[in-house]
Order: C-alpha cells, then structure tokens, then sequence
C-alpha cells in the first residue's frame, strides 16, 4: 500500500482564500525560520479520507474478531461509555478549572473512588495513576516512604514470585529496592516454604497478582498475608487480573495493604495500541496519609481537590488522571452493578471450557482449575516442526488475534489464553476449532504452518532482521 507521500497528486485540499503575510522578523531568530515548501502530500479532502479509512482497515481489533490475549483482559468496551465521554461537559472541560466550576466531574471522580474502595475492600484511592505499571510504581514509592517514616530504611528487599508480570520487577527496582525471586510449587502456586526461607528484617513487601499469572488462584494467600505481616512486611496487590474474581473476593479479605486496578482492563476500556489507561491505587487505613496529592473529597455540600495529604508522596501524574478513562470505567461499573459478579463467573467459565478442550492435544502444565486464564505449552508441537509463535501467525488467517507467547518465562513455549467474560460459545468453539486444526495441521504438514500468516495484509516477516534494521520513516 503506498503511502500518503507517494499519492500527492499536486492536488489543494483546502483553501483557506487570501492571507496577510506573517512578518517573524524579529520574533523568531531566522536561522529557525524555514526556506521553501514544506513538503506536505497534496491531496484532495475524499482522497485523504478513504487512505486513512484503508488504513484503518487493515487493523485488528476487537470489533472484528476474538481477541484471546492473556493477562490484558481485552474485554468488549460498550458504545454507550464512549458516548458518555464525548460529552460536552466532560471532554472539553479543562483540567485547571476552578473546583466551583468543575463540580459534576469531580463528583463522577469521587464517586468512582468510593465504588473502588468498595470493590477491592480498601480505605482510600487516588485515581492519578496513568497506567498500571504507572499505578505498580505509585504504591512501591507509598511502600517506600512509609518505611522511611516509621525511620525502618533497613527495609530495601521486595519479594517477587517467578511468574510475576515483568512490570512488578521494574517498578519495584526503580524505587532502589532489591528484587528477591521466591520460586513457584508443582501446583503453580508461591512455595510457601521458600517464602519463608527469604524473609528477614529487610523485606519491605511481596508483590503478588492473585489469581496469578499462570491464571491460578493462590489457595495460601492468607497464610502468605500473615506471615509477611508478622514479619512487619507489607502486601502488594497486582490488579490486572481482577476480572477474574470481582464481587467473590477482594485483596483487603486477603490482607493485602496496597492495591493497584487497570481500568483499561477490568472495567472495560479497551487498551490496545498502548494507551490510554487509568491505575487507580487503593490503600489500607495507615497507608492513607502518604497517597499522591490530590485526591477528592465531599464536604457535605460540595466536591473539591484536597492536596492537604500528611506524608504525600507527591504528585504522579500531571492534573488528576486520564478523565476520560475514568468516565467510562464509572460508566461499566453504573451499568453491570452488581452484574460485576457474573461478569467474572462468566470470564471463568470460560477459561476452563476452553483449557478442558485444548489440554489433551497442547500440553498443560499445570493441571489445576483455572481462573480468568490458563497457559497451555506448544512444546509438543515444536517437537513436530512449528513453534509457539508459529502457532500464533497460523491464527491469524483464521481471523483471531493471538493469545499472549512465551510468557510467563516458567513455561517453556507457553501460550497464554485469556476469554474474557464478552465471548459466546459459538466464537469459544470457533477458536477451540482453530487451535485443533492447528495442532493437526503441524502434525501433517507443519511447512504450510510456517507459511502463516498468507490472508493478513503484511504476510509472515523475518522478526529478526525487523527488530534490527527497523525501517521506521518515509525516503521520498
């Protein structure tokens, strides 16, 4: 497909009719002024629209077909939420506006936070954090200075289980503490007693995801809680895979102390393409004095942005939050109410429907009830010829984008499939179907497997070569 570039046709798009010459003598130096054309492609206004519309075309997304990616949670995002944050009063409201003038926005947020607190059983919530690795290290840096207060700056260890998303390791590091690995049991679970081995006087905290991220539910989190607890550490909560068990459970029952919510998953706002998305983090009672300033309160009789916050870690994120994000994860939570619940039951059930169906033709290695997701293993069908990643391009002629590859690292060619609770059992079927055809494909003719994808509009690419000689901008 050409480019924009290549189609100029000479053609004026607009015409904007006679204008006074701009005089920039002596306002801006005239090294900085540009000589000749600029080169923008020259086409007429129906010409640029259907080039864009073809390139929007070309796109995968969760309109067009099943979007199984493991621990994204690429849930369906309802129109009504984009109508409600179109509106006038929320989309053009701007963010250094008075509190007097910004009185329903800041209502949606309050209200948000306390439907938060509700939901995950915390005492507080700042909705400023942008993302959920953005939202990970906004609770290691209130960990942090909590340590610092209570004058225990010994505490600089933070332990993390193998097969924790890669974000945790990150953001705990960049808060300068040191990362300590405990290893995970046969059932795919912490190892409670190498848990053990590794505490001491310098454990600040453990960062867990629970279901975790082998789609698993850790049966010992109360055990886990209570022992960190006793040695004066605190529990972190990974929050993307709480679309698995909203409305059964929460972190507070248990007994984390800081929790972090992707909005962008769980309550509906797609995140593809890298944004946008929302982290809101939740804390425990003594923790409520150190979240980043501000955060919204009510009076009684009206809503406004309190920066008076003790022990603040300081402020996130510029203004208060991605707004937007936040106007349609208040939006799902109105609509489904306490629906929260089934939508996790379904997001379950469907999980385990498809896990029963693959797990005798792809291994499974670890056979335990899952939650939301479940990670299957292709190493069978290397052994026949076709990696993982084979596996994922074949897919893509079928019109399903991939589920997640080769993560969690503790299994070897792991395929990571995540339903979510939007899909019906026809689409569940159809996938299932897929991934059989697959396997038998491999077994028969694995070289047509490796010719995949053959119906996308970029065919199958050296990944190699891609990643390092990238070709990233336009030669005229």
């Amino acid at each position: 497909m050409k480019t924009i570039f290549e189609k100029s046709n000479g053609v004026d798009g607009v015409c904007i009719g006679e204008t006074e010459e701009i005089k920039f003598e002596g306002f801006i130096p005239k090294e900085l002024l540009r000589e000749g054309n600029i080169g923008l492609p020259q086409l007429s206004e129906l010409e640029v629209l259907r080039h864009y519309k073809a390139l929007s075309d070309r796109n995968f997304c969760i309109e067009k077909g099943f979007y199984p990616l493991g621990s994204c949670t690429m849930k369906y995002n309802p129109k009504v939420n984009e109508l409600l944050a179109s509106l006038e009063g929320f989309a053009n409201l701007h963010p250094l506006q008075s509190d007097e003038d910004s009185q329903g926005a800041l209502e949606l947020m309050y209200n948000l936070q306390e439907k938060l607190k509700y939901i995950t059983g915390m005492d507080a919530v700042t909705l400023q954090p942008a993302a959920g690795a953005h939202g990970e290290l906004t609770g290691m840096m209130i960990i942090k200075k909590y340590f610092e207060v209570k004058g225990e700056t010994n505490r600089t260890k933070v332990i993390i289980p193998d097969s924790a998303h890669g974000t945790n390791p990150a953001s705990a590091k960049m808060c300068g503490f040191e990362i300590v690995e405990v290893k995970s049991n046969e059932k795919g679970q912490v190892d409670l007693e190498e848990l053990k081995k590794l505490l001491d006087e310098n454990v600040a905290a453990i960062m867990m995801t629970n279901p975790n991220t082998l789609g698993i539910f850790e049966e010992k989190v109360l055990e886990i809680s209570k022992i960190m607890h006793d040695n004066g550490s605190l529990l972190y909560y990974d929050g993307a895979n709480f679309n698995a068990i909203m409305g059964w459970t929460n972190p507070a029952l248990m007994g984390f102390d800081v929790v972090h919510l992707n909005l962008h998953k769980t309550f509906a706002t797609p995140h593809g393409g890298g944004g946008p998305g929302a982290g809101p983090v939740g804390v425990v009672e003594k923790l409520k004095d150190f979240l980043p300033a501000p955060v919204i309160e009510f009076d009684g009789k009206k809503y406004y942005r309190n920066y008076d916050i003790k022990h603040s870690i300081g402020k996130v994120r510029s203004f208060y939050g991605n707004f937007g994000v936040l106007v349609r994860a208040y939006a799902y939570i109105l609509m489904m109410g306490n629906n929260l619940k089934l939508a996790s039951a379904d997001a379950v059930l469907n999980a385990n429907y498809i896990k029963e169906k693959l797990k005798g033709v792809y291994e499974l290695p670890y056979d335990e009830p899952c939650m939301h997701e479940f990670v299957l293993s292709g190493e069978r069908q290397h052994e026949e010829g076709v990696s993982t990643l084979g596996i994922a391009k074949r897919l893509m002629d079928d019109n399903i984008h991939p589920p997640t590859v080769y993560f969690p690292l503790i299994v070897h060619e792991a395929i990571m499939i995540e339903p979510t609770e939007s899909e019906s059992k026809e689409v569940l079927d159809n996938f299932i179907n897929a991934m059989l055809n697959i396997a038998k494909e491999i077994k028969e003719n694995p070289e047509e497997v490796l010719k995949s994808p053959q119906k996308t509009p970029v065919r199958r690419v050296d990944e190699t070569l891609a990643a390092r000689h990238p070709d990233l901008t336009f030669k005229s």
